[in-house]
């Protein structure tokens, strides 16, 4: 394959032609141990030493159905998914050496099918043991916390301590809400280890593990974790980089000891469920009970307010080990025990000033980890990209970077519509737009929305250096839609597309709003083992947004048609120009037409055709076409081949048979 890179804002082939790259993330169940450790199995992670990952995203024996459905879609790039835990689950630098060989044949694979991409070091919520995946269950024990206890002690939200299991296939919303794993950033089990990932060295400098600071022990190992995967892969062209770490945390970093958050701000408001401050989750993590407000959406008052008070660990339960050197910040004296046994703050600013210098957490500790991981991946690979991330409501909250990013950088932030992904419900055809707060009216007023959004994104990409490419990481919907009303109605008989009629829209317009900016993305997600079940969907957390399940497959369906396991098709499945022979001036689908318009700067230097993905489910009879200053030299398994007549602007038009 043809080797890419990072030319201003857009990936460039050896041609020179200007690269639009639009992929899938691969999968939503890479977070959790094959074959059974997705959150619909119980478990207490005793075993968390002898998981295997291998199987994940789908067993070698199934590799090539799956690529092909996804080359058939018209994808060209892959998010590819593995986990901290997946390579260094057995203990410090014990690497599983047969996960790592089955990761390489993906890798492999996913060339051979015609695939660039990247490898996402995944986490969300730190680990599986507080309520996501990503790290390694024995960091908690170098820490000195005791996992098993995060749930009774209210110091994390896991699904396999609070879902009863004799109640399969259910939302659970007193036991479970739909969504909260988010809320974890903030309990005290997350919010101690991305402190001290982040910011030991600063936070915690007396805190060592194994003759190291905290901060540099658990960063080297994340770092020689992605090596072990880098050294494997390095050989590969189609490989474009890694990305820095999926949604990172903050943790109490930038935060007063006693700020729980009520008040909000406009770039970082208020969010739901509990108000942790930092003295309360420090407080509480020792085995003290306390109240803590509970925030829920008031649209009058236009945010998230407290509704009630809540109870935290009445079981007066600790999660640190008897063998712990103690609370790494207490021992710090940013707090202190009173005789009466309550929290005394000693530094109410001790995350917020370091050597009497207010912090910025994105210009002091997250920018130049991502130059870690850039230094990292480059040591390898000289050309290998580094895909930038930064903590997700920033990203789109506040979109620019403030500090310098590595070399070879690109931009990859995440973008969702907020009301759609928390309330599970496409908001059509009046929704409000969650940043500006403003009404939105009709499909136009959605898709102009989301172009308002993305566009703050892509103009942060143009202000780095000479500019660098914007790729959208992860962007999608929800398919258990209205408690998955489409799954009733396929399972009833109905096969037709109509079920999935919001699902379609909803992803039209963020396709349509990709379009209209040129934007790179990989969708979230496919995930090979999917079901329609409340309970499983990806197989973790209740997430349920994968295009892809195995309850849509029908026997003898072709693989990328209805029946061959997609769903909403007509919504993410679209032609759009591969590579450009010069720069790119419109791109606009008509998806009830087919018809695709696309218009060019032509340059004449490039001795090389435009090229246009024409998936076969949008044109299952072929195309016809209309040319300006352009011919059609043919069409190469799916792709259109467009030669530009002369220079200056040249415009295709195709239309479905």
């Amino acid at each position: 394959m043809n080797r890419l890179k990072a030319t201003s804002e857009w990936f460039t082939d050896p041609q020179g032609r200007k690269v639009i790259l639009r992929g899938v993330n691969l999968g939503g169940d890479t977070k959790v141990p094959y074959p059974n450790g997705g959150t619909h199995f119980p478990t207490d992670f005793k075993d968390h030493l002898d998981v295997s990952f291998i199987g994940r995203p789908f067993p070698l024996a199934e590799a090539d159905e799956h690529f092909l459905r996804l080359k058939k879609w018209g994808f060209n790039c892959l998010r590819l998914l593995t986990t901290w835990e997946a390579v260094e689950h057995k203990g410090p630098s014990l690497y599983d050496i047969e996960y790592l060989d089955y990761l390489t044949e993906i890798v492999r694979l996913a060339g051979d099918y015609g695939f660039y991409l990247f490898i996402d070091f995944h986490q969300d919520v730190w680990s599986r043991m507080s309520g996501g995946d990503g790290a390694p269950g024995w960091l908690f024990e170098k820490i000195g916390m005791d996992f098993s206890k995060f749930t009774e002690a209210d110091a994390a939200i896991v699904m396999q301590g609070r879902y009863d299991y004799s109640k399969p296939g259910t939302r659970q919303e007193n036991n479970y809400p739909t969504m909260c794993w988010s809320q974890n950033y903030r309990f005290s089990a997350n919010a101690i280890m991305w402190t001290l990932f982040f910011g030991g060295k600063d936070f915690a400098p007396s805190f060592m593990i194994d003759g190291m600071n905290v901060q540099d022990y658990l960063q080297s190992h994340y770092l020689n974790s992605m090596t072990e995967v880098g050294k494997r892969i390095l050989h590969f062209d189609h490989v474009l980089g890694f990305d820095s770490l999926n949604e990172p945390g903050k943790g109490f970093i930038g935060r007063a000891m006693n700020d729980r958050g009520l008040k909000g701000t406009a770039e970082e408001p208020a969010k739901p469920g509990l108000a942790w401050s930092p003295i309360d989750a420090l407080f509480s993590s020792h085995g003290h009970t306390i109240e803590l407000p509970y925030l829920k959406l008031s649209v009058l008052k236009g945010g998230y307010v407290p509704a009630y008070n809540q109870e935290i660990n009445p079981n007066k339960i600790s999660i640190w080990t008897d063998n712990s050197p103690g609370d790494p910040f207490q021992l710090e004296g940013a707090w202190t025990l009173t005789k009466d046994g309550t929290p005394f703050i000693e530094k109410n600013d001790f995350f917020q000033n370091v050597n009497g210098q207010p912090i910025d957490f994105d210009r002091d500790y997250m920018i130049p980890f991502i130059r870690k991981v850039g230094d990292t991946i480059r040591s390898l690979r000289e050309d290998w990209m580094t895909f930038a991330e930064r903590e997700a409501a920033d990203g789109i909250m506040k979109p620019e970077f403030n500090a310098p990013l590595p070399p070879n950088s690109v931009n990859a932030t995440h973008w969702y519509d907020l009301l759609t992904l928390i309330f599970k419900k496409f908001v059509y055809p009046i929704t409000i737009d969650p940043i500006f707060k403003v009404p939105v009216f009709g499909k136009g007023g959605v898709v102009k929305m989301y172009v308002r959004h993305l566009s703050r994104i892509k103009n942060a990409s143009s202000k780095i250096a000479n500019g660098i490419p914007t790729l959208i990481g992860e962007f999608g919907i929800p398919f258990d839609l209205k408690a998955g009303k489409a799954y009733k109605l396929w399972k009833a008989g109905m096969r037709s597309n109509k079920i999935w009629k919001s699902h379609i829209l909803a992803l039209t317009c963020m396709y349509d709003a990709m379009d209209t900016l040129f934007l790179n993305n990989t969708l979230w997600n496919y995930t090979a083992s999917n079901e329609n079940d409340l309970m499983k969907g990806d197989g973790w957390n209740q997430e349920d947004l994968s295009i892809y399940s195995k309850d849509q497959k029908i026997p003898g369906a072709d693989v990328d048609l209805y029946g061959g396991g997609g769903r909403a098709i007509e919504g993410f499945c679209r032609p759009y120009a591969y590579a450009t022979q010069g720069t790119p001036l419109q791109m606009k689908f008509i998806q009830s037409s087919g018809t695709f318009i696309f218009e060019w700067q032509v340059d004449t230097q490039i001795n090389a055709p435009t090229l246009i993905v024409i998936p076969r489910f949008v044109y299952p009879k072929g195309v016809s076409s209309e040319c300006l200053n352009c011919r059609i030299m043919g069409d190469q398994n799916g792709i259109l081949e467009v030669i530009a007549n002369n220079e200056g602007k040249a415009k295709v038009i195709l239309h479905r048979l």
